[in-house]
């Protein structure tokens, strides 16, 4: 079990470094920041999927954790490491004196909508990996694309589209709208594709 939750939290940390390196970068990236982050969780799906699921994000557990796919206990466990790898993000990048751009926003309904909405659409991608509707080497595609069409989604309507509180939290910006969404988000994207996937 322990190795199952330091994966997590190498994980969570590697994903929020990335995108809070790759949003204070005061230059120009050849690419957009949902794109990059896409990119880091599918490599991280292939690296530390066969270990913990790679979950790295408390909205994902949480959405597992609504149809029985992981324990309260092992949520528990997923959420501390993953909280804790968010909190090594933060301080090597004050060490990197990388500064996040974004600041908590003021609650929102639309922003919220928004979040929320992204976040069903990139944890309904997850939810075939888990129930096993997609094959197992375009894993990582499917969650990484899932991750981008989620952040898309939820940009189009004003919202930064994080999609992930222990990201929120590497970005100084944890908020009621980048907390509560992804989780609100996340869950009904698991109880939605449970409920088409099944065979009754």
């Amino acid at each position: 079990m322990p190795k199952k939750y330091l994966a997590e939290c190498i994980g969570t940390f590697g994903l929020s470094f990335v995108v809070l390196a790759a949003a204070g970068f005061t230059g120009t990236l050849p690419v957009a920041v949902p794109v990059i982050a896409g990119l880091a969780l599918a490599l991280f799906v292939y690296t530390i999927g066969h270990i913990s699921g790679c979950h790295i994000n408390p909205a994902v557990t949480l959405g597992q954790l609504s149809v029985g796919k992981v324990s309260m206990t092992e949520a528990i466990g997923y959420i501390g490491a993953q909280i804790a790898g968010a909190i090594i993000a933060v301080i090597l990048g004050k060490l990197f004196v990388i500064i996040s751009p974004f600041v908590p926003p003021p609650f929102e309904m639309r922003v919220f909508l928004a979040e929320m909405v992204g976040a069903f659409f990139f944890n309904f991608g997850i939810a075939s990996v888990v129930y096993g509707k997609t094959h197992e080497h375009l894993s990582g595609l499917v969650v990484g694309g899932s991750l981008l069409l989620g952040s898309l989604v939820a940009s189009f309507s004003g919202a930064v589209g994080i999609l992930n509180p222990a990201v929120a939290l590497a970005l100084s910006s944890l908020s009621i709208v980048y907390m509560f969404a992804p989780i609100v988000g996340a869950i009904a994207g698991f109880q939605v594709y449970r409920y088409i996937a099944s065979e009754q």
